[in-house]
């Protein structure tokens, strides 16, 4: 691994995550185990809170210096073998000492909420070619209190952070998660509510917006129209009416509202079979590209169960790239350098392949 000094790349931001959890960990290991793909990229977070992760995971690997930058750009004077850190200039007040790891706290919220905020921005600003947000925890983040009390987690965060720099309102800018492992991925019709309110979000308008936004977002990275296999809301979808109708009277209308646009979009499938049919293994292409799940646990469920080690999440729809590992803050292990990174570093790819294919 090589400086790249004059690169005429964009820089990719990684957010610390709540500081509290594994996040500063698993980017460590990170920088560690695949230096590669971590080239041109810096931690947007705290200094002290990586150096105190990077002794962390130095029980179980050789330690690694932590290099405090003054701009992003700076990373390409970096030499290898360190973790680049670019301390974030927030408004609010960041505690002296790194917050005690695996404990739940307003300053663990505010500090990562600030890593979002000033990655998100210097995105939209054209700054760096995107983010991949290590976890946050969504209690810390309601216990900051003020603006980012009123986000449920990083995808609503960054969808206002975005409407705001366009002009424009959140509902004005549709944003979609989507679940992704090489064997399968998964796009949400809605993400965090509650099951109740997921059933009433399956609606004509958000169903077709959830198609077109896969679409156009998944042909950017396959280099085609992508073949979405839709799932029933219902057992069976329905059987025809006989367990509900929001199979004929909802989602089939989307579906062919979406074809007359050139999305290539199955009829709904009952749920319990259509992520099996497209699924892709080592023996065999997946049915379908991409499934398109009613709600949050639908969909999460079997992608999460095929390799949460490996998946990543990819937030469809924003004016920027946004990648992150498919788990969370696991205060439980925190501390111990246990954390696995490999989602990471797929995260981590996955947001310079999005990016690549936007230049």
């Amino acid at each position: 691994m090589t400086s790249h000094i004059n690169s005429p790349m964009l820089p990719m931001a990684i957010t610390m995550g709540d500081a509290a959890g594994i996040g500063p960990e698993i980017i460590v290991k990170a920088f560690q185990s695949a230096p590669e793909d971590c080239v041109g990229c810096f931690v947007v977070g705290d200094v002290a809170t990586l150096r105190r992760a990077a002794a962390a995971v130095a029980n179980r690997r050789p330690a690694w210096p932590v290099a405090e930058l003054s701009h992003a750009k700076a990373v390409w004077h970096c030499p290898p073998g360190c973790v680049p850190v670019l301390p974030v200039q927030s408004a609010s007040a960041w505690p002296a000492e790194p917050v005690p790891f695996g404990q739940l706290s307003a300053a663990g919220g505010q500090m990562a909420g600030d890593c979002v905020v000033w990655a998100a921005n210097a995105a939209l600003r054209g700054e760096v070619a995107g983010l991949v947000t290590a976890p946050l925890n969504k209690a810390a983040l309601a216990m900051a209190g003020g603006w980012l009390a009123g986000f449920p987690g990083h995808t609503e965060m960054l969808q206002a952070l975005a409407a705001a720099h366009l002009g424009t309102s959140m509902v004005q800018l549709p944003v979609r998660m989507m679940l992704a492992n090489d064997e399968l991925r998964v796009v949400l019709v809605s993400i965090h509510v509650a099951l109740r309110d997921a059933l009433d979000a399956v609606t004509f308008d958000n169903v077709l917006q959830s198609l077109l936004i896969t679409d156009r977002s998944l042909k950017a990275v396959l280099g085609r129209a992508p073949r979405i296999g839709v799932a029933g809301l219902n057992p069976h979808a329905g059987e025809g009416g006989l367990f509900g109708m929001e199979e004929l009277d909802v989602i089939l209308p989307a579906v062919k509202a979406a074809r007359q646009q050139g999305v290539l979009a199955s009829d709904p499938l009952a749920p319990d079979t259509v992520f099996m049919r497209a699924r892709a293994t080592q023996t065999k292409p997946g049915e379908f590209d991409v499934v398109l799940a009613m709600y949050h646990d639908q969909g999460l469920i079997p992608v999460k169960y095929l390799g949460v080690e490996t998946g990543v999440n990819v937030t469809l729809g924003l004016p920027l790239v946004r990648t992150s590992p498919d788990h969370g803050t696991a205060f439980d292990i925190a501390g111990s350098g246990v954390a696995d990174e490999h989602s990471l570093v797929e995260a981590i790819r996955m947001a310079k392949q999005l990016s690549a294919n936007r230049r």
